[in-house]
C-alpha cells in the first residue's frame, strides 16, 4: 500500500504538463531523463497496484477456503448425527411393531407359542432379579450395620483420646509447677 501510494505520487509529479514543457524547452536529454523517470514511476504504479489487487484476491480466497473447510466439517458431523438418528429410529420402529404384534395377539400359532415362551423367559428373569434384589438388600443392611459399629467405635476412641489429652495436660501442668518450685 505504501509503495502504491509512492508510485502514484511519482506519476503525478512527472506527468505534469508544466514539467514536460519546461523539460522540452531546456534540453532534449533532460526531457528524455524526465520521460524515463515517468516510465519507471508508471511501471512501479502498475506493479504495486497489481500486487495490491492480487493480495486482496488472495486474502478473500483464503477466507473463503477457511469458511468452506469449516462448513464441510460441520456438514460431516451433521451427516453422521442424522445417520445415527435414522438408525435409532428404525430400530425403535421395528421394536414398536414387534411389541404391537405381541400385544394384539394376532398372527399364526408359531407367534403365539413364541410369545408364550418369551413370557415364560420374562417371568424367570423377574424371579431371578427379585432374588438378586433380596441378596443386595441383605448385603446393604449388613454394610449399614458395619458402618454404625465403626461409628460407635470411632466415638469411643475419640472420647478416650480426649480423656488422655486432658490427663496429659494435667500432668504437664503439675510438672511445670514442680519445676517452678525447684527454680525458686
Amino acid at each position: 500500500l505504501f509503495l502504491f501510494a509512492d508510485a502514484f505520487r511519482e506519476v503525478r509529479k512527472y506527468s505534469s504538463v508544466h514539467v514536460n514543457e519546461k523539460a522540452a524547452n531546456i534540453n532534449t536529454s533532460a526531457f528524455d531523463h524526465i520521460q524515463m523517470k515517468l516510465f519507471r514511476s508508471q511501471r512501479n504504479l502498475y506493479l504495486s497496484g497489481f500486487s495490491l489487487f492480487l493480495w486482496l484476491v488472495l486474502r478473500r480466497t483464503v477466507t473463503l477456503l477457511t469458511q468452506l473447510a469449516k462448513e464441510m466439517a460441520s456438514h460431516a458431523a451433521l451427516e453422521t448425527q442424522v445417520n445415527d438418528a435414522t438408525e435409532a429410529a428404525k430400530k425403535y420402529m421395528a421394536e414398536n411393531e414387534r411389541l404391537q404384534e405381541a400385544l394384539s395377539g394376532q398372527g399364526s400359532g408359531k407367534k403365539k407359542e413364541s410369545t408364550e415362551a418369551t413370557q415364560e423367559k420374562l417371568k424367570e428373569e423377574v424371579e431371578h432379579l427379585k432374588a438378586e434384589l433380596q441378596k443386595t438388600s441383605t448385603a446393604f443392611q449388613k454394610a449399614k450395620n458395619e458402618v454404625a459399629a465403626v461409628k460407635k467405635q470411632s466415638d469411643g476412641v475419640r472420647k478416650e483420646y480426649d480423656r488422655l489429652m486432658k490427663e496429659y495436660e494435667r500432668l504437664q501442668q503439675s510438672l511445670n509447677k514442680a519445676e517452678d518450685k525447684k527454680d525458686l
